[in-house]
């Protein structure tokens, strides 16, 4: 369980992202300057260098959008530039990518985060570049929500292995409908039949909440409060859920922590913005008070899950159910060890959940909920943990900015170094990218900043 840390606050951690934006530029210019994108986009760090991996092409909005948090952190005009031209020259067919459900990802990490920075007047304003940003944004929300499996109870966005798959991750994509929808934008499908991105973005939600959420109330043998199941498979025939499964962690009765953690994010984000809506936007799924009541819990049972799951320091293991834990011994009551001889740890499901925490209880306070300091004090602790050594990378040759995160253990694609058992020591560009944004959010909170939330500048 996390030893969380009942007195840090958000300014103890100065000192430590100031070194941490001046590692991340030297990353970011870095794999600018030597990275082959012939390769495809740079997925994870193989022995300090960046390389690709032919799955799907979901990261490169994570390394463009990287240099534009780095000029927002520190006003580094090149890290700006750079990203705009990649942005410009190279996000386009993320806007148009049928085939996926990273909408949310690549895209608001891209055209959304220049449209905030321009809302936030961080960036000089110009009428046809907004509407440009706007534009991308009002295209890929409307492509994102026609990959749409019909259920009983409403619908799900369906992952890339098909209209049968519900992934726990795509919660965080949800994003790029709901700001779609706040820019004006409707989807319209066959026979010019008009479809509220709102609403989808909504059905989606309550499946995930649903069946990707377990509450402790005996679904099945394996059911706690606040586990998550990475795929949720259902019969297309009918509609009707079927079981449980995973791709990327141990089982479907396991927890993959970085399932977990886009869950800890995606709701209290949604929430951030839901709640702010007008009460007529949510009549036709059962009323805004019912809808959020539902995504509050969901938000708690997962973060709750994380404290309780994961080793004293707030990094995570890669799967609570991987099969080696054991053998390291009384791993909850202990920081994590990254360099162990059994199982990796995932410190990019830490970075993500992190972020999922603090936002949690931001939330929370703000509705007057004395809780909501529990779940900020353990979102500080985590990234306190992870702004430092063995996690922060402080070695100028490795271009990774967060070591020992984990993309695919159960396929063996991450690099183990000579002499070791399991990997660890590299680097991811969403683990990079997620804790550049826990880092911005945080350094906000201590500049008394505008709270940072995605929907910064999608206005009408």
């Amino acid at each position: 369980m996390i030893a969380i840390q009942e007195n840090l606050k958000p300014e103890d951690l100065k000192q430590k992202l100031t070194r941490f934006w001046e590692l991340s530029a030297k990353k970011i210019h870095a794999i600018e300057a030597t990275y082959d994108q012939k390769k495809g986009a740079p997925v994870f760090t193989e022995n300090g260098r960046y390389t690709s991996r032919g799955w799907t092409e979901w990261t490169h909005g994570f390394q463009f959008g990287a240099g534009i948090l780095q000029f927002d952190a520190t006003a580094d005009q090149k890290a700006l530039e750079q990203s705009i031209k990649n942005t410009v020259n190279k996000m386009a067919p993320h806007v148009s990518h049928t085939g996926v459900h990273d909408h949310g990802f690549n895209n608001l990490s891209t055209y959304g985060n220049l449209l905030r920075l321009m809302h936030e007047g961080k960036i000089k304003e110009n009428e046809w570049e907004k509407e440009f940003y706007r534009l991308a944004i009002k295209i890929s929300g409307a492509v994102q929500a026609s990959r749409w499996t019909r259920i009983p109870e409403g619908g799900y966005i369906y992952s890339f292995n098909g209209p049968h798959s519900l992934f726990v991750d795509t919660i965080r994509s949800c994003r790029i409908l709901v700001a779609s929808h706040l820019l004006g934008h409707r989807y319209h499908a066959e026979g010019d039949k008009k479809i509220s991105l709102l609403e989808r973005a909504l059905e989606h939600m309550l499946a995930t909440a649903k069946y990707a959420v377990y509450y402790g109330a005996g679904r099945d043998s394996y059911d706690e409060w606040g586990r998550t199941a990475h795929e949720s498979v259902f019969n297309v025939n009918d509609g009707q859920y079927r079981c449980p499964n995973s791709q990327q962690g141990y089982s479907g009765f396991s927890t993959w922590t970085r399932g977990l953690a886009w869950a800890m994010l995606g709701f209290p984000e949604e929430l951030e913005v839901l709640s702010q809506l007008e009460d007529e936007a949510f009549d036709k799924l059962g009323g805004k008070e019912s809808l959020i009541a539902t995504f509050e819990r969901a938000a708690q049972a997962t973060c709750d899950f994380y404290i309780k799951n994961t080793p004293t320091c707030g990094v995570c293991y890669w799967d609570t159910g991987a099969p080696n834990l054991s053998k390291i011994g009384d791993y909850l009551n202990q920081p994590a060890d990254p360099f162990n001889d059994w199982e990796p740890v995932d410190s990019s499901g830490a970075a993500i959940g992190a972020q999922g925490l603090l936002r949690f209880g931001h939330y929370l306070k703000n509705k007057g909920n004395a809780k909501g300091q529990h779940y900020i004090q353990a979102g500080l602790t985590v990234l306190n943990t992870l702004l430092q050594e063995p996690y922060l990378s402080t070695d100028e040759t490795h271009q990774g900015l967060l070591l020992h995160s984990i993309y695919h253990q159960p396929n063996g694609w991450d690099y183990v170094p000579k002499g070791s058992k399991i990997a660890h020591g590299e680097s991811c560009m969403w683990g990079d990218y997620h804790i550049r944004e826990a880092a911005i959010y945080v350094q906000k909170l201590i500049e008394g900043a505008p709270y940072h939330q995605f929907s910064n500048g999608m206005v009408r």
